[in-house]
């Protein structure tokens, strides 16, 4: 067991993560850490020792951990890092709450976060993704964010710190965010309300809700989010360039491009993290061969093969 000091989370050595994943797939940590609190967190990561890799991981909706596990101390926050704050027009939150319950929450409070309805996993996430959808991102409304260094330090991290791209920021290396605050445009709440579970019948109504899949598997060509608008433009969508490269509905062991959505993989019961990579891979391959278009992977993907 690793020296550690007093801490009051659960440390826990070799601990299997495909249960924690979206995705079921995945070999053991070294290290799973769930701190108890913020100071039981800057304790854990100002004593563990620098050789030690960390990865912060939230509810796994994003990840595909392959099959030889993660060589490095995974953090993952829980209670005491979930709570939703709202005061003059500020939403705070811990980066271990639902995007979709910021989103709800702020809603009832006559705020307009609802981008965030439809996106599966945490605002920690949501803001090292930059994640969007319907043509709004979270750089569009973050006003800072708060971090825990891998010394142990707690940092304020601005916009221009994090450094936003389409689906993309820049974190410190093994940093943790812990904490967000943001101005979001204020709307009705009955309306918001509305929109959003329009907006979540769509979802549901045109991706594989009910199926082991890691959200969109590879970012749009165009460098933005689908708007949802009636003039919303297909010819640089990952899923128009996957159906032009006939990959819609593919398979490779358990793995499978949905047929629903074809920007989607899919665990279909018993594929393993190198299925569903290959699969990636001979998709990225055949629309390169058939569009010379260089699809980016928007799943993360970590660990040892």
């Amino acid at each position: 067991m690793m020296d550690m000091p007093e801490i009051r989370g659960r440390l826990t050595p070799q601990r299997p993560l495909n249960d924690l994943t979206w995705l079921r797939v995945g070999g053991p940590a070294d290290w799973f850490f769930q701190p108890a609190d913020l100071d039981d967190l800057c304790t854990f990561l100002s004593a563990l020792p620098d050789e030690i890799a960390v990865f912060p991981m939230g509810v796994g909706s994003n990840l595909i951990v392959r099959d030889g596990g993660l060589r490095a101390a995974v953090i993952r926050l829980g209670r005491g890092f979930n709570e939703i704050d709202i005061a003059g027009g500020r939403v705070r939150c811990g980066a271990a709450a639902l995007d979709a319950h910021v989103a709800k929450r702020a809603a009832a409070a006559g705020l307009d976060l609802g981008f965030l309805r439809t996106i599966p996993g945490t605002i920690g996430g949501a803001i090292r993704m930059n994640a969007g959808c319907y043509g709004s991102y979270v750089a569009d409304v973050l006003v800072e964010a708060t971090a825990v260094t891998r010394t142990g330090d707690v940092v304020k991290l601005s916009p221009e710190d994090l450094a936003f791209g389409y689906r993309s920021s820049v974190l410190p290396e093994g940093a943790v965010l812990v904490e967000a605050v943001f101005q979001a445009p204020s709307g009705d709440p009955d309306v918001l309300a509305v929109r959003m579970e329009e907006q979540l019948a769509k979802r549901n109504e045109t991706q594989p809700v009910k199926d082991r899949t890691a959200g969109s598997t590879f970012r749009n060509p165009a460098g933005f989010s689908s708007t949802g608008q009636a003039d919303d433009t297909h010819e640089l969508k990952a899923w128009k360039v996957i159906d032009d490269a006939g990959m819609r509905g593919a398979r490779r062991g358990g793995a499978k491009m949905s047929e629903k959505h074809s920007n989607f993989l899919l665990n279909t019961g018993d594929a393993t993290a190198s299925d569903l990579e290959r699969l990636g891979e001979e998709v990225r391959e055949k629309v390169r061969e058939t569009s010379g278009l260089d699809l980016v992977w928007e799943v993360i993907r970590v660990g040892e093969p």
